[in-house]
């Protein structure tokens, strides 16, 4: 029987607190509490692996040890075609320790214009992993294609929303409300699947 997370705290691993903001929305109707690994005083763990998958366990098993509750992270990422997949695993260190997206968008747009290339499409990933204190996981993931923008455009949500138009839309994440964006996202898509197999609904 797959083992089941309800009444009871769900650590996010991250620091990120426009994702930690979503991730919350996104698990409103189920029943489980929310907090962050920022809110038990710990430091980020050092994200060495070498794909989204890696370094989403290394963060919620790192969580789940200092916090000794389930952890639950998302290792996300804008890979672009035409940069061979890149920043990818990279998307937020590519924004500084500032977490400078606009920065890190305009790397992007310069990269492109210097490769002289005409193709702006892209994709979201989302991987998140689950882990208990005594070592078990789940992994689950999220894709979803579309489109780059430049200039950015939209001042919702966060990271490099406000450059990403999703396939079938026109406006960008960043426009988007977030009850339309939580319905088709790379992370909506992927916590489906989380929800699905380990959440319970609120009566």
């Amino acid at each position: 029987m797959t083992r089941k997370i309800e009444n009871q705290n769900l650590i996010i691993a991250s620091h990120n607190n426009g994702k930690v903001i979503e991730i919350r929305d996104l698990l409103s109707d189920y029943n489980v509490m929310i907090s962050s690994s920022e809110d038990y005083g710990m430091k980020e763990p050092e994200e060495n692996g070498s794909t989204f998958e890696e370094n989403a366990l290394i963060k919620a098993t790192e969580t789940s040890k200092f916090c000794g509750q389930v952890s639950l992270s998302d290792d996300s990422g804008l890979c672009v075609d035409a940069l061979n997949g890149e920043p990818g695993i990279y998307s937020a260190r590519w924004a500084g320790p500032e977490k400078d997206f606009l920065k890190a968008s305009k790397t992007i747009e310069e990269l492109l214009i210097k490769d002289g290339s005409k193709n702006h499409s892209a994709h979201f990933v989302c991987v998140l992993a689950v882990c208990w204190p005594d070592g078990e996981s789940r992994v689950f993931k999220g894709k979803i294609y579309g489109d780059l923008t430049f200039p950015p455009q939209g001042k919702l949500g966060f990271g490099y929303d406000p450059i990403f138009i999703p396939k079938n839309y026109d406006i960008t994440f960043g426009q988007m409300k977030p009850d339309v964006k939580h319905k088709i996202s790379h992370r909506s898509i992927a916590f489906d699947l989380f929800s699905r197999e380990l959440l319970v609904e609120k009566k």
